[in-house]
C-alpha cells in the first residue's frame, strides 16, 4: 500500500468520479484506475461500487478512506515539521472563514500577514461552520475563523473577540432617525435573514427569542450583501454584524444600535488538536487576534 494510492483513493471518494479525480490530481485516468485496482487486490475487497453516473465507497472503502486521511495528515505534518527550522515562518497555509466574516476580515488579515512573511503560500476557503469544522478534522484546513460552533474534542476553539450586531433599515424607514431602537420596535417588522445553514441566522433567532420578540420572516438570502440590497429596496429590516456595517459604503441604508440587551456574536479561531500547528498557522492566528482587538469604528 503506497501513499499515492491513498491519495488517489481520497480524491475519488471526494469527487465521486474517476474522471474528476484524475483531473484534480493531474494524472491520466487509466493510471488512476490501475492504481485503485492494485489497491483493491491488496486489501482483497472492492473499494468502490461503479455506478452509471459515478462511484460510491463500499463498506471496505469507507473504512480504508478514513485511515488514508489520517495517514496523509500524518505525512503532511511530518513535512511541515521538517520544513520548519527554528522560528522560520514559511510553507503553505490553508485558512477557512464563514461567509459573514471572510470578506471583511480575511483580506486585511492576509495582507498584513504577507507584508511580514511574504514566503507563505495561502489557500483560502469560504464556507459555513459545519464544513469548516469538517475541513479541520480532515486535515484540509490549518486554521478556521468562525463564530458560534459546536465544541468537538478534536478541535480547539478560541474566542478572541465579540462583535455587536446592528439593526439595518432603509434610509426612509420609520426607524432610520432613531438613535437607538427597542426590541419592541421591530416586533412587527418583516425580517430578512440568512438561510439556516449560517450561524448568524441561529444567533439572530436566539436573540429575538430571548427578548420575547416575534419575527415575521419576509425572505431568506445566502449572502449579507443580498440581504442588505433587499433592505435598501424596502422589503424589510435585518440584523448584521459591525464588520459589515464598517465595510458598507451604500448611502441608502441606516444602522441603528439597540437600546438594551445589545446583541453580539463571538469571533473565534479554531484548529485541529490532532495536527501539528506550524509557525505560519500560529503567526496568522496572532495577526487575526491583533486585528480583532481593534474593531471597526461604530
Amino acid at each position: 500500500m503506497e501513499m499515492h494510492q491513498l491519495e488517489y483513493l481520497i480524491a475519488i471518494a471526494e469527487e465521486g468520479s474517476f474522471t474528476k479525480a484524475a483531473e484534480r490530481l493531474l494524472i491520466a485516468q487509466p493510471s488512476l484506475s490501475q492504481q485503485i485496482k492494485k489497491l483493491e487486490q491488496e486489501v482483497g475487497r472492492p473499494l468502490f461500487d461503479r455506478l452509471p453516473r459515478g462511484v460510491v465507497l463500499t463498506e471496505a472503502g469507507f473504512r480504508l478512506v478514513e485511515h488514508a486521511r489520517r495517514a496523509m495528515s500524518e505525512m503532511n505534518d511530518g513535512k511541515r515539521k521538517v520544513a520548519e527550522i527554528g522560528d522560520q515562518v514559511a510553507g503553505s497555509l490553508a485558512v477557512g472563514a464563514i461567509p459573514t466574516i471572510a470578506p471583511f476580515l480575511l483580506p486585511a488579515a492576509v495582507s498584513a500577514f504577507l507584508r511580514r512573511w511574504p514566503g507563505v503560500a495561502f489557500a483560502l476557503v469560504e464556507d459555513v461552520t459545519t464544513k469548516l469544522l469538517d475541513g479541520l478534522e480532515r486535515g484540509e484546513l490549518d486554521l478556521a475563523i468562525m463564530s458560534t460552533a459546536e465544541h468537538l474534542p478534536t478541535i480547539h476553539i478560541e474566542t478572541v473577540a465579540s462583535e455587536p450586531l446592528f439593526l439595518v433599515v432603509a434610509k426612509g424607514h420609520r426607524l432610520a432617525r432613531r438613535r437607538k431602537v427597542a426590541w419592541s420596535d421591530v416586533e412587527e417588522e418583516p425580517f430578512l435573514v440568512l438561510h439556516d445553514m449560517h450561524c448568524l441566522a441561529a444567533q439572530v433567532q436566539q436573540f429575538c427569542g430571548g427578548q420575547g420578540t416575534r419575527r415575521r420572516i419576509a425572505a431568506r438570502g445566502a449572502q449579507l450583501s443580498t440581504i442588505a440590497a433587499m433592505v435598501s429596496a424596502g422589503l424589510g429590516v435585518s440584523m448584521v454584524p459591525a464588520m459589515f456595517r464598517a465595510a458598507d459604503r451604500a448611502s441608502d441604508r441606516v444602522y441603528v444600535p439597540f437600546a438594551k440587551s445589545q446583541p453580539s456574536r463571538e469571533l473565534c479561531i479554531a484548529w485541529s488538536l490532532r495536527r501539528y500547528r506550524t509557525n505560519a498557522a500560529r503567526a496568522l492566528a496572532e495577526t487575526v487576534r491583533s486585528l480583532l482587538a481593534s474593531p471597526p469604528q461604530q
